[in-house]
């Protein structure tokens, strides 16, 4: 009795296992007997294919697979890709979905899959909250004053509503995909400030306690657009925009992150690429910073040899002309072709412009470049210097004469001997830099407009510090 207690047992555990294996989802469509149905599912807020199939005369359709998905928010998709309904997909992937399109919260229906049931019950919910959201959008709509303080505690209350049936969700389904979705969702609730604290203790706290809710742990998250939210939210709102605070932040998230392998990856591609496309001057050195960190010594594991060696080269790329380092040594020609060296160009500031004269966007933005150095910029002990990079000697020194770019200083390098290109990472025309007295890199990549804003702060900084010192 006791051996075959334990052979039952052995057959129960091999059919857990090869259900764990794989998946199968039976998709039944009231309203279609062809055509071809896809399974999609978020990584971030962006969406992604997992699978597909076609749907038989008797409008089902059979997705299979033989190693299971990984869990979080997908996308059934209709034929045509005009319309869908998403469900959760968690541990349980062999579960069969009955679909009405007439009526896709009210009449689907799903069959062993408890997890979507949940899921169901609160989109109905939302549902049947509607008319209070289409009510509060219209008075909204009129942009009048007092419509907007009569919206105002219907938002509140309508929140709170939906907020308290998460919190009663949580409580009761602690092990939930959706309890983990809820809990990340929420903000923390800043409490009163306490007696002694300073007007900064709202941001403070909030920012303390930003990621509480959040489990880090739990890789089923970064299929869902609420990571991806969090993280924009907090790197691009909360986070002061200087290289120090947020590198020191990237690498605590990260090592919060780390235990669960889909976090970690996500969370460190999400900070890598925000920060190699950052619009915000300086923050490439956070990129350069989570290169070296993790993709140097090998942490970023999903990647190939030849992906991990073009991230490491842009990132040794930008490296030697990081805001605050020394500008690289430069040693060139002048147009008279008398040797020229950066650094034996003295001046208070200098603004180094890589510029082309057969590039278009160059023909537009170095004739304003001169004209707001002759208006203001040489005042200020600005000196430019020009550096030819495509185009010929004569087509340089034809453009200098028509456009009177006087009082500039003039090089190029037509040895190519100072491998300015990748000293100060000139892929694209024109590039600018500035520079001050003792050729230590302040800003870069600057158009005229905020270059000008740029000089007139740190004009503003030095009247300061002068008044300090009188």
């Amino acid at each position: 009795m006791r051996k075959l207690l334990f052979l039952i047992a052995v057959l129960c555990y091999s059919q857990l296992q090869l259900q764990a294996q794989g998946y199968q989802l039976t998709v039944k469509f009231r309203q279609f007997t062809s055509g071809r149905m896809f399974l999609a599912h978020y990584m971030g807020k962006g969406t992604y294919l997992a699978d597909s199939a076609m749907i038989d005369a008797t409008g089902t359709a059979v997705l299979k697979g033989k190693e299971p998905l990984p869990g979080g928010i997908y996308m059934v998709v209709f034929p045509g890709k005009q319309r869908y309904f998403e469900m959760l997909l968690d541990k349980n992937q062999t579960f069969t979905i009955s679909v009405d399109t007439t009526d896709l919260v009210g009449k689907t229906v799903y069959k062993t899959s408890p997890e979507n049931d949940l899921f169901l019950e609160y989109n109905r919910f939302l549902a049947k909250l509607q008319p209070k959201t289409a009510a509060i959008q219209d008075l909204l709509a009129k942009r009048t004053a007092p419509d907007t303080a009569r919206a105002r505690p219907l938002q509140t209350a309508l929140n709170k509503e939906i907020q308290d049936y998460r919190t009663a969700f949580i409580n009761k389904h602690p092990g939930s995909l959706l309890t983990s979705i809820f809990k990340a969702m929420r903000d923390p609730e800043v409490p009163p400030r306490p007696a002694g604290e300073d007007s900064t203790f709202a941001y403070r706290y909030y920012r303390a306690h930003y990621w509480d809710d959040v489990n880090l742990n739990d890789g089923r998250l970064v299929r869902t657009p609420i990571l991806e939210g969090k993280l924009s939210k907090y790197f691009n709102q909360v986070v002061p925009m200087q290289p120090d605070s947020v590198i020191a932040e990237c690498d605590q998230l990260i090592a919060k992150a780390r235990k669960d392998k889909e976090m970690f990856k996500y969370v460190l591609w999400w900070l890598t690429y925000n920060y190699e496309t950052s619009p915000y001057m300086g923050m490439d050195a956070v990129f350069v910073h989570l290169v070296e960190k993790y993709y140097v010594p090998g942490d970023a594991y999903w990647l190939t040899s030849d992906q991990l060696n073009k991230i490491i080269s842009r990132a040794y790329a930008i490296a030697p002309n990081l805001i605050g380092q020394q500008a690289p040594p430069l040693e060139m020609q002048d147009s008279t072709s008398k040797p020229l060296s950066l650094y034996s160009t003295k001046a208070k500031y200098t603004v180094l412009v890589f510029w082309d004269p057969t590039c278009g966007h160059c023909k537009t933005e170095v004739p304003r470049l001169d004209s707001a150095f002759k208006a203001s910029w040489q005042k200020k002990g600005v000196v430019m210097l020009g550096i030819k990079t495509d185009g010929t000697r004569e087509e340089w020194l034809q453009f200098i004469k028509e456009h009177h770019l006087t009082g500039w200083v003039h090089a190029w390098d037509p040895q190519s001997q100072s491998n300015y290109r990748r000293l100060y990472d000139v892929y694209s025309t024109p590039v600018v830099y500035l520079l001050d007295e003792k050729k230590k890199i302040l800003a870069k990549r600057l158009g005229v407009e905020q270059l000008n804003g740029f000089l007139e702060r740190l004009e503003q900084q030095e009247e300061g510090t002068a008044a300090v010192k009188k």
